[in-house]
């Protein structure tokens, strides 16, 4: 487990900010308890400090610690897992709201259409990163959209507002490779 490089970290970032913008200082500036991100196997973690320095004792075993981001590619691109979509859900600028007949194609892995659009968030810009929740206020996964807002009250019911990135159903799908 060691801290992230300076390269490590402005990719981080930038694709956290895609999400939550500058409420990114939220996750580090936390007033109830110091969090930081380390890196261990090319996976991102983030951990209480508290948690992080009683860990060193086990370093050469440890499998994983705290909430896991995301990890690195082999060509240093950061991709984010649906394990922090709690942290993505709580602190994102711009949010979808899925119909109940477009909660399972999504979480089958599909993109969301027009016709499964409940609500989304006003002036959402194209290719915006944004969290899907159901009508009832539940995190189901988060994608990128396919349009702006205006572009998206103009198409036609089969057209793709959202394309997918991640979703719940995941932790089914790939278990054995989240952590």
């Amino acid at each position: 487990m060691r801290p992230l490089t300076e390269e490590e970290v402005k990719t981080l970032f930038e694709k956290l900010a895609k999400y939550i913008g500058r409420n990114i200082t939220h996750l580090i500036d936390r007033q109830d308890d110091p969090h930081c991100f380390r890196v261990h196997r090319d996976r991102v973690y983030y951990v209480s400090e508290a948690i992080m320095r009683k860990a060193t004792s086990v370093n050469p075993h440890l499998m994983s610690l705290g909430i896991c981001f995301g990890k690195f590619s082999k060509t240093g691109k950061f991709r984010l897992h649906v394990t922090c979509l709690e942290y993505l859900a709580q602190y994102a600028k711009y949010k979808v709201w899925v119909k109940p007949n477009g909660e399972m194609p999504f979480m089958y892995g599909n993109h969301i259409l027009k016709a499964h659009l409940g609500r989304i968030t006003e002036d959402t810009p194209e290719h915006q990163g944004v969290v899907i929740y159901s009508m009832a206020d539940v995190p189901l996964g988060f994608g990128v959209t396919a349009k702006s807002t205006q572009d998206a009250r103009k198409m036609d019911p089969t057209g793709v507002i959202v394309f997918h990135q991640a979703d719940v159903g995941e932790y089914l799908r790939n278990e054995d490779t989240l952590v």
